[in-house]
């Protein structure tokens, strides 16, 4: 790949990664105006989240960044095979993170804790809210996860088949981005909703 198409593959990533702050963006703007207008209901209904499983999620991404910083510093150094595993190990992450989050969606579901659910309907406003949005956010993220997993497997794939190589090597690059702004985004939704006191 020359010099030239490098860069404007790079720039053409940042750019996409600078829509996707502006969406999440929003939707934090969106999250604070709402909790200053119901802090009480935030904080007792983020009382109902596990803490456990959020760090949980937070631990599996932040070791699924460095996986895959580190597969691109292993193709850049030309060890396809040590770039593969290491590849295929976010991928992996990803996946443990999205059954975790399931999981944990699915408690609620069965609580009746979901968007009109009947569980909300007797509490206060601000904690269908609170729900509301984290369903909203969380399972915007959980996309955005499934997108970067699926696309991690085909790095994967295109590394053990010699298509990402050590002197061409930006869709590994670009796809690591990509999977950095997950992990950032995540780092935002645990405190906002895990963490709210």
């Amino acid at each position: 790949m020359s010099e030239k198409d490098y860069q404007g593959s790079k720039i053409g990533m940042w750019l996409f990664l600078f829509t996707e702050f502006m969406l999440f963006g929003g939707l934090f703007i969106l999250y604070a105006g709402s909790r200053a207008l119901n802090p009480e209901a935030f904080h007792e209904a983020s009382r109902e989240l596990s803490v456990p499983l959020g760090v949980a999620n937070t631990v599996i991404l932040l070791t699924s960044s460095l996986f895959v910083a580190a597969a691109v510093t292993a193709i850049q150094k030309g060890s396809r095979k040590l770039a593969v595993w290491l590849t295929g190990s976010t991928a992996c992450c990803g996946a443990v993170f999205l059954v975790n989050k399931g999981v944990e969606w699915g408690m609620k579901f069965h609580h009746g804790i979901y968007p009109n659910g009947p569980a909300l309907a007797h509490r206060p406003p601000g904690e269908a809210l609170f729900f509301g949005l984290y369903f909203i956010m969380t399972g915007l993220h959980g996309l955005h996860v499934l997108a970067g997993t699926a696309l991690l497997t085909v790095m994967a794939v295109l590394l053990a088949r010699g298509r990402v190589r050590q002197d061409d090597y930006v869709l590994l690059e670009n796809s690591g981005l990509y999977w950095h702004l997950v992990d950032v985004i995540w780092i935002f939704l645990l405190p906002l909703f895990y963490l709210a006191a």
